[in-house]
């Protein structure tokens, strides 16, 4: 298949996942939308071989999540102006009070959430894109939730 092809045919099946997660991440449309745009960028670079359909989505998350950490680490070192809150959400829904908690969650416990419950990975899939055992994934799972709900009930007063 043409390499063009293969290109848009990624960002057609995995682009909208790749920057909700990186949203989740980064909590700024902007610095998702550039985290995602630099992964599809790798992706064309170095055209790597996959397996199979699987193998080359675990490749993408793991891009995209490695380029998000990046963002993270860069925005550490060299404090720019004030982030804004992540309102490109909707607000009528019931689902922006708690992703918007979500993003205040820790981001070693907010990736997990995220590929877990939004995505919908199971256990030992998202171990295998994080590069840890499945009962370390189920341990962030479960002090994740514990987090997100002690947040959400502090935030929003549930």
């Amino acid at each position: 298949m043409p390499e063009n092809n293969r290109i848009r045919i990624a960002v057609e099946q995995y682009g909208d996942m790749l920057y909700r997660i990186c949203i989740a991440m980064l909590k700024n449309q902007a610095d998702a939308e550039d985290a995602v745009q630099e992964t599809f960028l790798t992706f064309f670079r170095k055209s790597p071989e996959f397996k199979d359909a699987e193998h080359e989505k675990a490749w993408l998350i793991k891009t995209v999540t490695n380029k998000c950490r990046d963002i993270l680490r860069y925005k550490k070192r060299h404090q720019t102006e004030c982030e804004d809150k992540l309102l490109s959400l909707p607000e009528n829904t019931s689902n922006s009070d708690i992703f918007e908690a979500l993003t205040m969650v820790p981001e070693k416990f907010r990736i997990v959430l995220t590929l877990h419950y939004i995505e919908e990975y199971k256990v030992n899939e998202i171990a295998k894109i994080i590069g840890k055992s499945s009962s370390a994934v189920k341990m962030r799972l479960q002090k994740g939730r514990k987090l997100l709900e002690d947040i959400y009930r502090k935030e929003f007063a549930v």
